[in-house]
C-alpha cells in the first residue's frame, strides 16, 4: 500500500496541470471530479418542493419543513429557516456532519420542532459539537436563510446503522455507481434549489459545515458555481498525510461517504477544493484534532494558499489552527465564521 500511496502525483493539480489558464484548469478539473462521482447531473429533474405549515418563532424566524427532489430517485426532507422581513436575503446551505450518529441529520444544527426524542438527541449533539447552539437557529437570526436537508442514511433517510455503511457502499459500486458521488451531487442541486428560491439573493449564497459537513461545504462549492462562498471547518488535509495507521479513511464504513473511487490519481484533496477559487473561502482546523494530522493540515494550507496567491486573491482566503481545540465548532468559531460571513456575501 504505502509503494501505490508514493505513486500518487497528482499531475492535474494547478501548477502541475498542462491546462495553464485558470478558468480553463478550472473547468477541466471539475470536469473530472464529476467523472468520478459516477452519479451522472440532474439538471433535468425537476425540484417539485413541498413547502409544510410555516411557524413564525419570537426570535424574528420562521421555519418549515420542506421536501424536494434532488435527483430522480428520491425526495428529500429538510429544514428551511426565513427571517422575518423584506428580502431578498443572504442565504446558507448547512451540511450536517457524519459523527456514527444517524438517528438525526438536519436536526444536528437546526433545532427540532415536534419529536421529543430527536430533541434530545439534537441537544447532546449540539452541545458536543457545537457548544449548545445550533447554528442553522443562530444563521437565521442574524439574516439569513438556511437550508438544511438530511444526508442519505441520516434522519428521515434513515437512521442507517454504523456497520451498514460499507454494505450501502459496496450496494452502490455493485450498480457502477457511488454513496459519496450521490451525496455530491445532492448538494450541488441543493445549492441551486437554495438559490433559486424568490426569499433569496442568488448571489449571496454560502455552504458551511463541520466535519463531514466541512468537506461538503467544499465540495459543493468545487462542484457548483451557486455557491459564492464556503465555510469549512475540521476537514482538510492532504491525502498522503491522511493515510497512516489508524486513521478513519482507512477503515471502511464512514470513509466511504467521501471517497470518489480513481479521483485521487488526479487530483489531492486539496486540489479539489481548489476549483473554487476565487472565490472567498474559509478553513478551520483545530490543533488537537485527531482525525487531521498536523502534517496533512500544513500540506493542504500550504496547497490552498498558493493557489488562492496565483488568482491574486489571497485576501479572499482565510486559514486558521485553533491551538486549543479539537474536532469541534464550538461558539469562538462560530462567531468568527458569522463575521465572516457577514464581510463576504
Amino acid at each position: 500500500m504505502a509503494a501505490l500511496t508514493d505513486e500518487l502525483s497528482f499531475p492535474l493539480a494547478w501548477g502541475t496541470s498542462p491546462v495553464r489558464d485558470f478558468p480553463g484548469w478550472r473547468r477541466a478539473a471539475r470536469a473530472v471530479v464529476e467523472e468520478h462521482l459516477l452519479v451522472g447531473r440532474q439538471d433535468g429533474t425537476p425540484y417539485a418542493p413541498e413547502f409544510g405549515e410555516p411557524a413564525a418563532g419570537d426570535d424574528g424566524v420562521t421555519r418549515e419543513p420542506v421536501t424536494v427532489s434532488l435527483t430522480r430517485w428520491a425526495r428529500v426532507g429538510g429544514a428551511l429557516l426565513t427571517p422575518h422581513g423584506r428580502g431578498p436575503f443572504p442565504a446558507v446551505l448547512l451540511l450536517h456532519d457524519h459523527g456514527s450518529r444517524f438517528d438525526i441529520g438536519k436536526e444536528k444544527l437546526v433545532r427540532p420542532r415536534d419529536d421529543e426524542a430527536r430533541r434530545a438527541s439534537a441537544a447532546q449533539w449540539a452541545r458536543r459539537c457545537y457548544g449548545g447552539r445550533f447554528v442553522g437557529d443562530e444563521l437565521a437570526r442574524r439574516g439569513y436563510v438556511v437550508l438544511c436537508l438530511d444526508a442519505p442514511g441520516w434522519g428521515d433517510r434513515g437512521p442507517l446503522a454504523y456497520t451498514g455503511q460499507q454494505a450501502l457502499a459496496a450496494h452502490f459500486f455493485q450498480l457502477g455507481s457511488s454513496l459519496a458521488g450521490l451525496m455530491a451531487r445532492e448538494d450541488a442541486r441543493a445549492a441551486g434549489f437554495l438559490a433559486g428560491l424568490d426569499r433569496v439573493d442568488a448571489r449571496r449564497v454560502a455552504a458551511v459545515g463541520f466535519s463531514m459537513g466541512g468537506y461538503r461545504a467544499w465540495q459543493t462549492a468545487a462542484l457548483s458555481d451557486d455557491i459564492a462562498a464556503a465555510a469549512s471547518v475540521c476537514w482538510m488535509t492532504g491525502l498522503k498525510e491522511m493515510l497512516v495507521p489508524g486513521n478513519n479513511a482507512l477503515r471502511g464504513q464512514s470513509a466511504y461517504y467521501l471517497l470518489h473511487p480513481g479521483l485521487a490519481r488526479f487530483l489531492d484533496i486539496p486540489d479539489v477544493a481548489s476549483i473554487a477559487a476565487p472565490r472567498p473561502m474559509l478553513f478551520f482546523h483545530g490543533a488537537r484534532d485527531r482525525l487531521f494530522t498536523a502534517d496533512g493540515v500544513r500540506v493542504a494550507y500550504d496547497r490552498l494558499r498558493a493557489v488562492w496567491r496565483s488568482c491574486g486573491a489571497a485576501e479572499r482566503l482565510l486559514l486558521r489552527t485553533w491551538p486549543d481545540a479539537g474536532h469541534v465548532f464550538d461558539e469562538r468559531m462560530q462567531d468568527e465564521v458569522f463575521a465572516w460571513l457577514d464581510r463576504v456575501l
